[in-house]
């Protein structure tokens, strides 16, 4: 993902039209494509299944496929503001961060309503990463700023689905950027300065822990309880076999900012970046081999589906993977 902008969101109607896809490139199993986004960059990215996935970008686009991405449909879900992250926690559950809202459907992407937005006062909001460790507890992260300064984070909880939302304090002012949860109990938060928060019962309690970096730390993914990766700006690549009580860096082939990291099983693992960067590792993420994507836009998000694997980056493109 990218650290945007910030701008005002307005409603509008909701409205559908086909988008129009061309056939970019393929290579070494990754197939390109640009959608009809209007030069608008691709921000997020999510499959339910095989056939199922929807794609968030700047300016409130917004659009789902039905067909594993031979085709799309931009819908307007009411805003013009940045998407940064999609996710779903059902087949008919599923939730769109906007600039400061949050969107929600309970129909399985046909229709979309705004349940909450943050206001904090002096300061407007981006929320940026929301994931839950329970069909009823989530959360959600991002930065509140006043310009182009950060003057705090956002962190807040739900735990009823998603129709209240109460905003805590985190151990940190810093940008928060991407959760994940592995589990109930055991998740992490990454962000600006290296920043790398965990905890180990459901969110009752957050502790920071050591990353080794200042550099700002863009995802985060664990496999289970012991093993993650976490990848950022300056080729930064860290590993843990331990839960994140200690992280080790591991060697970039690339000095890019790296965006995103995915691990299909315990040793498949991949990273998108800045540049058109795609890294691969066979090793559980002990080295990293740069592959040829054809490209220099930036991708920005990356996400696997069993076997088939999605990048999305600038001006609507998106690369899918098939072994």
């Amino acid at each position: 993902m990218k650290i945007k902008t910030r701008r005002p969101g307005i409603i509008g109607p909701a409205i559908l039209f086909t988008v129009v896809a061309g056939i970019c490139y393929a290579q070494s199993g990754w197939l390109g494509k640009k959608i009809g986004s209007g030069g608008k960059d691709l921000n997020a990215v999510y499959f339910a299944d095989s056939k199922r996935g929807w794609v968030g970008g700047d300016g409130g686009f917004f659009s789902h496929t039905d067909d594993g991405g031979q085709t799309w449909i931009a819908d307007r879900i009411g805003t013009d503001r940045n998407i940064n992250d999609v996710h779903f926690t059902s087949k008919e559950v599923g939730f769109v961060l906007a600039g400061a809202s949050i969107y929600s459907t309970v129909d399985g992407g046909r229709t979309w309503r705004e349940i909450r937005t943050f206001n904090p006062e002096g300061a407007t909001a981006e929320l940026y990463s929301l994931r839950f460790n329970g069909k009823k507890r989530g959360w959600v992260v991002g930065s509140a700023s006043h310009g182009d300064d950060v003057v705090n984070s956002i962190f807040a909880f739900t735990k009823n689905g998603g129709d209240t939302w109460e905003v805590l304090q985190a151990p940190t002012r810093r940008e928060l950027i991407h959760i994940d949860f592995v589990d109930d109990k055991h998740g992490w938060i990454v962000g600006a300065g290296g920043t790398i928060m965990h905890t180990d019962d459901a969110g009752e309690t957050w502790t920071t822990q050591k990353s080794g970096t200042e550099n700002t730390i863009f995802h985060v993914d664990f496999r289970n309880e012991h093993h993650g990766w976490v990848v950022g700006e300056r080729g930064t690549i860290l590993l843990t076999d331990d839960g994140g009580q200690t992280w080790f860096p591991v060697k970039s082939p690339v000095r890019s900012t790296l965006l995103s990291v995915q691990f299909i099983n315990n040793d498949d693992g991949w990273i998108v970046g800045r540049g058109g960067v795609i890294l691969r590792s066979e090793d559980g993420g002990r080295t990293w081999v740069q592959q040829e994507s054809t490209t220099k836009q930036n991708l920005y998000a990356l996400f696997f589906e069993k076997k088939s694997g999605w990048v999305v980056g600038s001006d609507g493109l998106i690369l899918k993977y098939e072994k």
